[in-house]
């Protein structure tokens, strides 16, 4: 018996595959669970081409990634900190201040929990932060810490 499968099973494909799966497999577990449909000549069909619409979409946020890493690559953040006497910084500088500093200065809008320090700053000076916009994308940028 074949069958389209609607969500990834472990040891038998993944969503949109079309699996040969024993007669009885598939009637009494897969079927009634919705986890696959059956695969008529109809459904095979429609499968092909949501797995096509698929693969566009993915190129397309591919592409914007690697648009939007060209932009990030090319700023600079700047961000101000509180500095007590002795050159001390009053709290730290998160991944999710460099966020919002490069949302407000850029209008670029990229997730917080994507942008990493590379290391932790712990004073004025120069570091390099990275936005991981895409599994196989990521770029890299300068934040600038200054003291207020």
């Amino acid at each position: 018996m074949e069958v389209i499968l609607l969500q990834d099973v472990k040891a038998l494909g993944k969503k949109g595959d079309i699996v040969k799966v024993a007669e009885g497999y598939g009637r009494n577990f897969l079927l009634p669970r919705g986890v696959a449909k059956e695969a008529t000549k109809a459904n095979k069909h429609q499968a092909v081409v949501d797995k096509q619409v698929a693969e566009h979409r993915a190129a397309q946020r591919k592409d914007e990634a690697t648009m939007l890493a060209a932009q990030v690559s090319k700023v600079t953040v700047k961000l101000t900190v509180k500095m007590g006497e002795n050159g001390k910084m009053f709290g730290n500088v998160t991944s999710k201040d460099v966020a919002k500093a490069l949302i407000a200065q850029t209008g670029l809008d990229i997730d917080r929990r994507k942008i990493e320090l590379k290391q932790p700053v712990n004073g004025p000076g120069d570091y390099v932060a990275v936005a991981k916009l895409h599994p196989d994308i990521a770029s890299e940028f300068n934040v600038r810490v200054d003291a207020e």
